[in-house]
């Protein structure tokens, strides 16, 4: 029979991620690791978009702003919940931290498939992606207790869907993109052993680094292809 103790870990477990409560460093670190990142997305969003838009990709624009507007929703929410104290509130913050990865990467993928334009495979890719993203997104808001594994099965299947489309993109992306890309998509996985491994000191600090690094090295790729090589 579960103790009152149990039944409260239980009925918190899909939503808090602490099996552990955090120290207060641990929580300094993980909350200077995601203000870093958002200082960098909004500044360096806002050169690529600006530069993009008036110069050198302004067919890009619809795609740049939703990429840019997700990195920054996606780690601000992530900010509001892990600091966020055991509540109500913190309870809705994780169905939008969790649905906000879904829309992240979905829209981490809309700029480099604007480059591939209307081909059929790109077309395709984008209805996946997209598709997958969206049904993520709705699981996450409507039954978020369910599928927790499965959705970090299902984050990879998508983030690295961008292989089947892989030699289109080496043949169109300039070489550094593709490889800050892929990079990208290696530090992401794995941070998801850091995720996933919460008896780790400063666990959720770490997986967050790998977070930020690897949205970086994705907006370096999308830098350079959409500006940098074009100017």
């Amino acid at each position: 029979m579960l103790t009152a103790p149990d039944k409260l870990n239980e009925t918190y477990s899909w939503w808090s991620r602490e099996q552990r409560p955090f120290t207060l460093a641990e929580l300094i670190v993980d909350g200077a690791v995601h203000v870093l990142g958002l200082v960098i997305a909004i500044v360096a969003g806002s050169i690529l978009l600006v530069f993009a838009v008036t110069y050198t990709a302004p067919e890009a624009a619809p795609a740049l702003l939703v990429y840019v507007g997700s990195l920054v929703a996606v780690l601000g929410v992530s900010l509001a919940y892990n600091l966020w104290p055991i509540s109500p509130i913190k309870m809705y913050l994780a169905r939008l931290d969790q649905a906000a990865i879904f829309l992240f990467i979905a829209a981490t993928y809309t700029p480099f498939l604007a480059i591939l334009g209307g081909t059929p495979v790109a077309t395709i890719l984008t209805v996946f992606v997209w598709g997958a993203s969206l049904i993520g997104i709705a699981l996450k808001l409507i039954v978020p207790q369910r599928f927790g594994r499965l959705a970090i099965v299902l984050y990879l299947a998508i983030g690295w869907s961008g292989i089947l489309v892989f030699q289109s993109l080496a043949h169109t992306l300039p070489p550094l993109s593709l490889w800050l890309l892929l990079a990208g998509g290696v530090v992401y996985s794995l941070g998801i052993v850091f995720h996933l491994w919460e008896k780790l000191k400063f666990q959720n600090a770490l997986w967050h680094v790998f977070v930020v690094s690897g949205a970086c090295l994705h907006l370096w790729a999308v830098l350079e292809c959409m500006v940098i090589s074009r100017l």
